[in-house]
Protein backbone atom coordinates (compact mmCIF):
# COMPACT_ATOMS: atom_id res chain seq x y z
CA UNK A 1 0.00 0.00 0.00
CA UNK A 2 1.46 3.25 -0.80
CA UNK A 3 -0.95 5.71 0.22
CA UNK A 4 -3.05 6.82 3.37
CA UNK A 5 -6.21 8.56 4.19
CA UNK A 6 -8.23 9.52 6.94
CA UNK A 7 -12.05 9.31 6.17
CA UNK A 8 -14.34 11.24 8.78
CA UNK A 9 -17.84 10.83 8.51
CA UNK A 10 -21.88 12.03 10.15
CA UNK A 11 -25.13 10.92 8.98
CA UNK A 12 -28.48 10.25 10.76
CA UNK A 13 -28.18 6.52 12.41
CA UNK A 14 -29.47 3.77 10.32
CA UNK A 15 -29.11 0.49 9.34
CA UNK A 16 -26.38 -0.42 6.45
CA UNK A 17 -23.68 2.56 6.78
CA UNK A 18 -20.80 0.38 7.86
CA UNK A 19 -21.55 -2.27 4.82
CA UNK A 20 -21.71 0.44 2.37
CA UNK A 21 -18.31 2.30 3.27
CA UNK A 22 -16.18 -1.06 3.94
CA UNK A 23 -17.82 -2.17 0.12
CA UNK A 24 -16.82 1.15 -1.46
CA UNK A 25 -13.39 1.03 0.27
CA UNK A 26 -13.13 -2.40 -1.19
CA UNK A 27 -14.18 -1.45 -4.55
CA UNK A 28 -11.35 0.98 -4.77
CA UNK A 29 -8.80 -1.13 -4.16
CA UNK A 30 -8.37 0.29 -0.52
CA UNK A 31 -7.30 -1.67 2.90
CA UNK A 32 -8.84 -0.56 6.06
CA UNK A 33 -5.89 0.35 8.55
CA UNK A 34 -7.97 1.84 11.70
CA UNK A 35 -11.52 2.08 12.34
CA UNK A 36 -13.76 3.85 14.98
CA UNK A 37 -17.29 4.35 15.53
CA UNK A 38 -19.83 5.99 17.90
CA UNK A 39 -23.68 5.54 17.61
CA UNK A 40 -24.71 8.90 19.60
CA UNK A 41 -28.66 7.46 21.26
CA UNK A 42 -29.42 11.39 21.96
CA UNK A 43 -28.79 12.66 18.58
CA UNK A 44 -29.57 9.66 16.65
CA UNK A 45 -26.12 10.29 14.73
CA UNK A 46 -23.33 7.85 13.83
CA UNK A 47 -19.62 9.22 14.10
CA UNK A 48 -16.87 7.72 11.86
CA UNK A 49 -13.56 7.55 11.83
CA UNK A 50 -11.37 5.29 9.23
CA UNK A 51 -7.97 5.34 8.31
CA UNK A 52 -7.48 3.51 5.22
CA UNK A 53 -4.76 2.85 2.61
CA UNK A 54 -4.80 2.58 -1.18
CA UNK A 55 -2.46 0.57 -3.81
CA UNK A 56 -3.97 2.87 -6.66
CA UNK A 57 -2.77 6.07 -7.96
CA UNK A 58 -5.74 7.97 -6.51
CA UNK A 59 -5.86 11.32 -4.12
CA UNK A 60 -8.09 12.74 -1.57
CA UNK A 61 -10.02 14.41 -4.45
CA UNK A 62 -10.74 11.19 -6.50
CA UNK A 63 -12.13 9.43 -3.30
CA UNK A 64 -13.89 11.98 -2.47
CA UNK A 65 -15.48 12.45 -5.96
CA UNK A 66 -16.24 8.76 -6.17
CA UNK A 67 -18.13 8.61 -2.62
CA UNK A 68 -19.92 11.57 -2.77
CA UNK A 69 -22.95 9.55 -4.37
CA UNK A 70 -22.60 7.26 -1.71
CA UNK A 71 -22.84 9.91 1.24
CA UNK A 72 -25.49 11.96 -0.82
CA UNK A 73 -27.48 8.28 -0.28
CA UNK A 74 -26.77 8.21 3.40
CA UNK A 75 -27.32 11.93 3.93
CA UNK A 76 -23.68 12.47 5.57
CA UNK A 77 -20.92 14.92 6.20
CA UNK A 78 -18.03 13.49 5.39
CA UNK A 79 -14.36 14.40 4.17
CA UNK A 80 -11.14 12.28 2.97
CA UNK A 81 -7.86 13.24 3.92
CA UNK A 82 -4.57 12.42 3.04
CA UNK A 83 -2.94 12.57 6.10
CA UNK A 84 -0.49 15.78 5.36
CA UNK A 85 0.37 17.68 8.13
CA UNK A 86 -2.05 20.16 8.95
CA UNK A 87 -0.26 23.22 9.19
CA UNK A 88 -0.68 25.70 12.01
CA UNK A 89 -0.20 29.50 12.80
CA UNK A 90 0.40 29.73 17.00
CA UNK A 91 -1.12 33.18 18.46
CA UNK A 92 0.29 33.89 21.88
CA UNK A 93 0.89 36.80 24.31
CA UNK A 94 3.37 37.10 27.07
CA UNK A 95 3.09 33.77 28.85
CA UNK A 96 5.46 31.11 26.79
CA UNK A 97 4.72 27.90 28.51
CA UNK A 98 1.86 26.36 25.86
CA UNK A 99 4.29 27.28 23.19
CA UNK A 100 7.51 26.18 24.38
CA UNK A 101 5.48 22.49 24.54
CA UNK A 102 4.35 23.04 21.31
CA UNK A 103 7.33 23.52 20.16
CA UNK A 104 8.74 20.83 22.20
CA UNK A 105 6.24 17.98 20.82
CA UNK A 106 6.36 19.65 17.00
CA UNK A 107 10.14 19.27 16.67
CA UNK A 108 10.14 15.57 18.54
CA UNK A 109 7.43 14.67 16.18
CA UNK A 110 4.38 13.71 18.28
CA UNK A 111 2.47 17.25 18.07
CA UNK A 112 0.69 16.10 14.87
CA UNK A 113 0.85 18.89 13.05
CA UNK A 114 3.38 21.54 11.81
CA UNK A 115 4.28 24.47 13.30
CA UNK A 116 4.51 27.78 10.38
CA UNK A 117 4.75 30.53 12.52
CA UNK A 118 4.15 32.43 15.48
CA UNK A 119 1.66 35.77 16.26
CA UNK A 120 1.71 38.28 19.21
CA UNK A 121 0.34 41.35 20.16
CA UNK A 122 3.49 41.59 22.15
CA UNK A 123 7.25 40.86 21.21
CA UNK A 124 8.20 38.81 24.75
CA UNK A 125 8.39 35.54 22.77
CA UNK A 126 9.82 36.74 19.55
CA UNK A 127 13.24 34.97 20.75
CA UNK A 128 11.37 31.84 21.70
CA UNK A 129 10.03 31.50 18.31
CA UNK A 130 12.83 32.74 16.29
CA UNK A 131 15.62 30.15 18.08
CA UNK A 132 13.27 27.38 16.89
CA UNK A 133 13.12 29.09 13.14
CA UNK A 134 9.95 30.19 13.01
CA UNK A 135 9.05 33.37 11.73
CA UNK A 136 7.58 35.48 14.52
CA UNK A 137 4.75 38.24 13.53
CA UNK A 138 4.12 41.48 16.05
CA UNK A 139 0.85 42.72 16.20
CA UNK A 140 0.20 45.41 18.46
CA UNK A 141 -3.69 45.54 19.52
CA UNK A 142 -4.80 48.57 21.30
CA UNK A 143 -9.20 49.38 21.27
CA UNK A 144 -8.45 51.65 18.19
CA UNK A 145 -6.49 49.06 16.32
CA UNK A 146 -8.31 45.45 17.33
CA UNK A 147 -10.10 45.26 13.97
CA UNK A 148 -7.28 45.83 11.95
CA UNK A 149 -5.02 43.84 14.04
CA UNK A 150 -7.36 40.99 13.11
CA UNK A 151 -7.70 41.62 9.95
CA UNK A 152 -3.54 41.30 9.92
CA UNK A 153 -4.05 37.87 11.63
CA UNK A 154 -6.45 36.33 8.95
CA UNK A 155 -4.42 37.55 6.56
CA UNK A 156 -1.53 35.30 8.11
CA UNK A 157 -3.81 32.62 8.47
CA UNK A 158 -4.52 32.97 4.81
CA UNK A 159 -0.62 34.10 3.84
CA UNK A 160 0.55 30.56 5.52
CA UNK A 161 -2.05 28.53 4.15
CA UNK A 162 -2.82 27.53 7.74
CA UNK A 163 -5.48 24.91 8.51
CA UNK A 164 -5.51 25.84 12.67
CA UNK A 165 -5.02 28.72 14.54
CA UNK A 166 -3.81 27.93 18.32
CA UNK A 167 -4.37 30.48 20.88
CA UNK A 168 -1.55 29.49 22.93
CA UNK A 169 -2.81 31.97 25.90
CA UNK A 170 -3.52 34.64 23.44
CA UNK A 171 -4.88 37.47 25.77
CA UNK A 172 -6.91 39.16 23.15
CA UNK A 173 -10.93 38.37 23.21
CA UNK A 174 -11.52 37.52 19.13
CA UNK A 175 -14.72 39.25 17.63
CA UNK A 176 -17.79 37.44 16.34
CA UNK A 177 -16.50 37.99 12.65
CA UNK A 178 -13.40 36.39 13.20
CA UNK A 179 -15.03 33.36 15.64
CA UNK A 180 -16.79 33.11 12.47
CA UNK A 181 -14.57 32.85 9.70
CA UNK A 182 -12.76 30.73 11.81
CA UNK A 183 -15.02 28.11 12.98
CA UNK A 184 -13.83 24.90 13.44
CA UNK A 185 -9.97 25.59 12.90
CA UNK A 186 -9.05 27.55 15.71
CA UNK A 187 -8.37 25.99 19.57
CA UNK A 188 -8.21 28.14 22.47
CA UNK A 189 -6.76 26.77 25.83
CA UNK A 190 -8.05 28.53 29.69
CA UNK A 191 -7.55 27.36 32.95
CA UNK A 192 -10.78 25.89 34.56
CA UNK A 193 -11.52 25.69 37.90
CA UNK A 194 -14.47 24.63 40.27
CA UNK A 195 -15.94 27.35 40.73
CA UNK A 196 -14.82 28.99 37.35
CA UNK A 197 -12.34 32.34 38.39
CA UNK A 198 -12.58 35.28 35.66
CA UNK A 199 -10.18 37.78 35.65
CA UNK A 200 -6.46 38.83 35.49
CA UNK A 201 -5.63 36.43 38.55
CA UNK A 202 -7.74 33.15 38.25
CA UNK A 203 -4.97 31.60 40.40
CA UNK A 204 -4.68 33.80 43.42
CA UNK A 205 -8.70 33.70 43.49
CA UNK A 206 -8.58 29.85 43.53
CA UNK A 207 -5.85 29.87 46.15
CA UNK A 208 -8.88 32.05 48.77
CA UNK A 209 -11.05 29.55 47.50
CA UNK A 210 -8.96 26.62 48.80
CA UNK A 211 -9.23 24.51 45.30
CA UNK A 212 -8.59 21.04 45.08
CA UNK A 213 -8.20 20.46 41.91
CA UNK A 214 -6.08 22.82 39.25
CA UNK A 215 -7.21 22.64 35.60
CA UNK A 216 -7.48 23.46 31.77
CA UNK A 217 -9.82 23.50 28.93
CA UNK A 218 -9.06 22.90 25.26
CA UNK A 219 -12.23 24.09 23.47
CA UNK A 220 -13.17 25.58 19.72
CA UNK A 221 -12.82 29.32 19.46
CA UNK A 222 -16.68 30.45 19.06
CA UNK A 223 -18.46 33.87 19.76
CA UNK A 224 -19.97 32.33 23.14
CA UNK A 225 -16.64 33.32 25.07
CA UNK A 226 -14.97 30.20 26.79
CA UNK A 227 -17.99 27.97 25.50
CA UNK A 228 -17.03 26.46 22.46
CA UNK A 229 -17.17 22.72 22.24
CA UNK A 230 -14.47 20.62 24.37
CA UNK A 231 -11.97 18.79 22.71
CA UNK A 232 -9.63 18.16 25.93
CA UNK A 233 -9.83 18.55 30.01
CA UNK A 234 -6.96 17.84 32.11
CA UNK A 235 -7.02 17.95 36.04
CA UNK A 236 -4.06 17.74 38.14
CA UNK A 237 -5.00 17.12 42.53
CA UNK A 238 -3.24 19.94 44.63
CA UNK A 239 -3.90 20.90 48.46
CA UNK A 240 -3.74 23.83 50.66
CA UNK A 241 0.28 23.66 50.71
CA UNK A 242 -0.11 25.30 47.12
CA UNK A 243 0.01 29.25 47.20
CA UNK A 244 -0.81 31.31 44.27
CA UNK A 245 2.53 30.83 42.51
CA UNK A 246 2.68 26.90 42.64
CA UNK A 247 -1.13 26.98 41.72
CA UNK A 248 0.16 29.07 38.51
CA UNK A 249 2.99 26.47 37.92
CA UNK A 250 0.75 23.32 38.03
CA UNK A 251 -1.70 25.52 35.75
CA UNK A 252 0.82 25.99 33.37
CA UNK A 253 1.27 21.95 33.16
CA UNK A 254 -2.28 21.26 33.13
CA UNK A 255 -2.96 23.66 30.04
CA UNK A 256 0.20 22.65 27.97
CA UNK A 257 -0.97 18.96 28.28
CA UNK A 258 -4.42 19.69 27.38
CA UNK A 259 -3.66 22.04 24.62
CA UNK A 260 -1.54 19.94 22.96
CA UNK A 261 -3.75 16.81 23.22
CA UNK A 262 -6.30 18.60 21.21
CA UNK A 263 -4.11 20.15 18.69
CA UNK A 264 -3.25 16.42 17.72
CA UNK A 265 -6.05 14.87 18.01
CA UNK A 266 -7.76 17.90 16.09
CA UNK A 267 -4.78 17.28 13.85
CA UNK A 268 -5.18 13.72 12.87
CA UNK A 269 -8.88 14.13 12.25
CA UNK A 270 -9.51 12.82 15.60
CA UNK A 271 -12.30 15.63 16.32
CA UNK A 272 -16.27 15.64 14.92
CA UNK A 273 -18.42 18.19 16.05
CA UNK A 274 -21.93 16.48 17.97
CA UNK A 275 -23.61 19.93 17.97
CA UNK A 276 -22.31 22.30 21.01
CA UNK A 277 -20.39 18.72 21.94
CA UNK A 278 -17.66 17.07 20.23
CA UNK A 279 -16.90 13.57 19.35
CA UNK A 280 -12.96 12.48 20.32
CA UNK A 281 -11.76 9.43 18.80
CA UNK A 282 -8.77 8.96 20.37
Amino acid sequence: MSDRFTLTLRCPSRGGVMHAISSFLYSHGCEVLDHQQFDDPITHTLFVRTEFASARQSGSEQLSAAFDHLASGLDAEYAIDDQTPQRILVMVSRLGHCLNDLIFRWRSGTLGGDLVAVASNHTDLAPMAESAGLPFHHIPVTPDTKAQAETAMLDLVSSYDADLVVLARYMQILSDDTCSALRGRAINIHHSFLPGFKGAKPYHQAHQRGVKYVGATAHYVTPDLDEGPIIEQEVIRIDHTHDPRRLATVGSDAEALALSRAVRWHSENRVLMNGTSTVVFT
